[in-house]
């Protein structure tokens, strides 16, 4: 299962916590989906999985908040291309 980058932000807010999103498709996915950031001091992350756009296949969805919770490869590659853009700003 690959998946692709399509759009990222990241924000700090002026309280110190920072609120970012990452956009991304999964090969064969019929849905894009829309991950949300957020951190108190950026260093625990909390996050919430939703669709981007229209609702998709909720197995799939199932599958993709599955191996972001497992697999720290995936999550941290979202969580990064938020962040780059903070760094970016």
């Amino acid at each position: 299962m690959e998946l692709h980058i399509i759009d990222a932000n990241m924000h700090k807010q002026e309280d110190g916590t920072y609120i970012g999103k990452t956009v991304f498709k999964v090969e064969s996915h019929k849905a894009n989906y829309e991950i949300t950031f957020f951190s108190k001091k950026g260093q625990d992350w909390d996050y919430s999985l939703h669709y981007a756009d229209e609702p998709g296949i909720e197995e799939q969805f199932l599958i993709v908040d599955a191996r972001i919770e497992e697999d720290d490869e995936w999550f941290d590659r979202l969580l990064d291309a938020a962040w780059d853009t903070l760094a970016a700003q």
